[in-house]
């Protein structure tokens, strides 16, 4: 038997299949998608077994046997190692980064070099002394206990071997249960013990009063007050029992408030619904876009969608794009289904995640809520997949494999015959007009759940703020209405999408503005720590006290950030409690959850944050939302600019007037009369989409057009820019002439990191010879180019281009 094995080696040569043999008393345990240990070259490595066949056409001799199997049962089912090879083509990446993106970190192989003795009797004194019991050491603890020389000299001689230990990155948690025999064992133990045993006749005596077949060693000790060596004395005499026991690590963190199931829906969700369980009752694969306003109640019919399908026996995945929608989402939905919710996301452990993972695998959870990575969920019989604020562009993986959640839920529910959901109030642009198309099947969602009104928008023209001598970054409206919200004791949402305290520093003489070292990008002022960050490639350094280019005292902060915000709202409203969520504050385990929490629970008046607080949150009490810089993502040099800004002030102006209470909103902006302000006033998407629409066909931008871009960097500029021209000059030639070749050009961070980047744009309706020529491109790079300290990546459907 021969078993076809993926190893764990990023490497083109090496992006295919390895014929192992599979010993004989493994053959009947051998099947696609166990993990295993297999020789490759001169190391050991870890490999996923992809295939089975009964004969290679290599020579026999020639073929390594596998040496261990790491799994008992597959982790990878039939349909992820399908899924892998789809997605590794479609995203130009190796098929192992694909294979290990669907499984949990914690999965991922840890290599470390190792000595193992072969000959002990051959040894120094001394270095026997070293080794004490020990048969194998760590390479690194002979290099620190300065014995490499000696190694070396043993190995050149065959008394100790060097060889690789594989395992496993994060293991199972296990606790050691104690178990307790019948009162009549205990009472005969405690008539033997000598009365000069103390601590053993308490123990003994406390188990008595206490009786339980099994508890956790931990909490005997802490209950009774005895050591752990009092413990092992009842164990040696074999009073008592000991084994260990696997645990799952439980999640941490604050509950929040499910809204409750409403009596009924309402007919535009009860439509909505239908449509979905129709799908879903003909095992159809059909995907829905369920455009609804918001507060018109999406989550709901997410729910009652979920619960039809639990009913026939199936599975559901809900992907959030948010950690901070994680709270919540998850409080509604264990609200709804209990201990059947599993929770997958970056603000867990890698423990944690391990943890999740494996309840999904084994079938003891039927619904996932999670992050980008979640739509990987190792379920087996799928009935529903939804993304919730599915235009949000944390769907799209930003590093090999570059794919998107809503392409790899749209293949798994092909997969499983089942319907995909995917929910906005403010739809991307190219799944809106493939629900015009017909492609995608289109529900509308237009009044909301509780029939409140949408909140009242109000646009203020920051340029006569300056006018009327008003410098603050609060405009009279929106202070007025922080202070009468504050006496209402109302709640208040204030959104800036920037953190730290000033965008830069600038000299008032020269003008110089501090920038990276590492980067073309200016340094961002951090009040917290009197430092500047770059937040491209986390270079730190102190405020300067004088221009570092004509030694001017005359160095000012410039822009707003969050932490300047948070300090200017307590000198307008001293008494105001503030919690403030940006990557800063949120940076620790459980902070997403907490602050959301506290919130929550009215120990704060006002939310003040980044993009992260803009959507999904639903708090009753929230009557005023204020926009403090509308225009921040407005003039990007990014073509879904517009997009973008409409759907951000969208999102925000939707958190206000959720309840009973009416809300308000108000947008400070410079340039009021652009039609992405103007139109998200009123929340009315569809002429935004068609003024966008209309933009992006004139420039010939998606969804027009298809776009990939190919991206070139190098530390030398001139070598970054002659490859650039090799690569471009390459796809001209390959490709057809309907397609649309840019560049190239530096990019719009010419500078990241020390690398000067370089790219070049593809633009194209219909190109069959895309993948193929992008394949040879990538061949022709890692077999020559990449030698020269080049790095060329490839991105189909970039959310950005920068």
């Amino acid at each position: 038997m021969i078993a076809e094995v993926i190893v764990d080696v990023a490497a083109y040569p090496i992006d295919r299949p390895f014929d192992y043999a599979v010993p004989a008393e493994w053959e009947s345990v051998m099947e696609p998608g166990l993990r295993v240990k297999v020789p490759f070259g001169p190391r050991k490595v870890v490999g996923y077994v992809t295939a089975i066949k009964m004969h290679s056409e290599l020579d026999s001799g020639k073929i390594k046997p596998v040496l261990e199997i790491i799994d008992l049962e597959p982790v990878l089912s039939t349909e992820l190692l399908a899924l892998s090879k789809w997605m590794a083509a479609e995203t130009i990446a190796y098929e192992i980064d694909a294979l290990q993106v669907m499984l949990p970190a914690a999965m991922r192989a840890k290599y470390e070099k190792i000595m193992r003795v072969v000959k002990p009797e051959l040894l120094d004194d001394s270095f026997r002394e070293f080794l004490g019991n020990r048969e194998q050491v760590s390479l690194k603890a002979l290099q620190d206990a300065h014995l490499l020389n000696e190694v070396k000299k043993y190995s050149e001689q065959g008394i100790v071997q060097i060889d690789t230990a594989i395992q496993q990155k994060t293991k199972m948690k296990k606790v050691r249960m104690i178990h307790i025999p019948d009162t009549a064992h205990l009472e005969s133990a405690l008539e033997e013990t000598h009365s000069n045993a103390k601590k053993q006749v308490e123990l003994l005596q406390w188990l008595l009063l206490h009786p339980s077949k099994s508890m956790e060693a931990s909490e005997i000790m802490n209950k009774s007050g005895v050591k752990a060596n009092v413990l092992k004395a009842l164990l040696d005499k074999q009073v008592i029992e000991q084994s260990q026991v696997e645990v799952y690590r439980e999640l941490d963190a604050p509950k929040m408030r499910d809204s409750g199931k409403p009596e009924q829906l309402t007919d535009e969700q009860q439509s909505a619904l239908s449509a979905i369980e129709q799908a879903s009752d003909k095992k159809k694969q059909e995907t829905f876009l369920l455009h609804g306003i918001t507060g018109s109640g999406k989550t709901e019919v997410y729910l009652q969608a979920i619960d039809h399908v639990l009913k026939k026996g199936k599975e559901a995945i809900v992907l959030v794009p948010e950690i901070s929608l994680t709270p919540q989402m998850t409080a509604r939905f264990k609200g709804r289904f209990g201990e059947l919710v599993a929770v997958l996301h970056s603000g867990l452990s890698s423990g944690e995640k391990y943890d999740e993972w494996r309840r999904i695998h084994r079938g003891e959870v039927k619904v996932a809520i999670g992050a980008r990575s979640a739509v990987f969920a190792p379920f087996t019989n799928l009935g529903l997949l939804i993304l919730d604020e599915e235009h949000e562009s944390t769907y799209k993986q930003e590093e090999s494999p570059r794919y998107h959640a809503r392409d790899v839920a749209i293949w798994r529910a092909d997969y499983h015959r089942c319907p995909v959901i995917f929910g906005s109030a403010t739809p991307s642009l190219e799944s809106y007009a493939r629900a015009t198309k017909d492609v995608y099947t289109l529900l509308t969602l237009t009044k909301r759940a509780k029939q409140q009104a949408l909140p009242e928008v109000q646009v203020v023209d920051m340029r006569e703020e300056l006018k009327t001598g008003n410098r603050s970054m609060f405009s009279v409206a929106l202070a007025d209405g922080i202070r009468q919200r504050l006496e209402r004791k109302e709640q208040i949402v204030l959104l800036l999408n920037k953190r730290g305290f000033s965008s830069f520093v600038l000299c008032r003489d020269c003008g110089t503005v501090v920038e990276c070292p590492n980067c073309d990008i200016s340094l961002t002022y951090h009040r917290s720590s009197e430092s500047l960050k770059c937040h491209y490639c986390g270079h730190e350094q102190p405020v300067p006290i004088e221009c570092p280019e004509c030694a001017s005292e005359h160095i000012r902060f410039f822009g707003t950030g969050t932490q300047k915000a948070q300090e200017e709202l307590y000198k307008l409203v001293p008494e105001a409690r503030v919690i403030r969520m940006d990557v800063d504050t949120t940076s620790t385990k459980g902070a997403h959850e907490r602050l959301l929490h506290d919130f929550g629970e009215g120990k704060a008046d006002i939310l003040l944050g980044t993009q992260m607080i803009a959507k999904g949150l639903d708090f009753p009490r929230i009557t005023l939302v204020g926009v403090l810089a509308a225009d921040t993502s407005l003039h990007l040099a990014d073509f879904r600019a517009a997009e973008k800004t409409f759907q951000l002030l969208t999102q925000v102006s939707g958190r206000a007037g959720r309840d009973q209470l009416p809300g308000e909103v108000v947008i400070q902006t410079y340039d009021p009369e652009h039609y992405a302000i103007e139109l998200s006033k009123t929340q009315e998407y569809v002429p935004f989409y068609e003024l966008e629409m209309d933009r992006r066909r004139q420039l010939g931008y998606p969804p027009y057009y298809f776009v990939t871009v190919v991206q070139f960097s190098h530390e030398d500029v001139l070598k970054a820019a002659d490859y650039a021209h090799k690569g471009t000059s390459f796809l001209m030639e390959q490709l057809s002439s309907e397609s649309v070749i840019i560049g190239p050009t530096a990019a719009a961070i010419s500078r990241l990191n020390n690398r000067y980047r370089y790219q070049c744009l593809v633009k194209y309706k219909q190109e069959p010879a895309l993948v193929p020529v992008l394949q040879k491109l990538l061949k022709h790079y890692k077999t020559s180019w990449a030698k020269d300290g080049l790095v060329m990546s490839i991105n189909r459907e970039p959310t950005a281009i920068f």
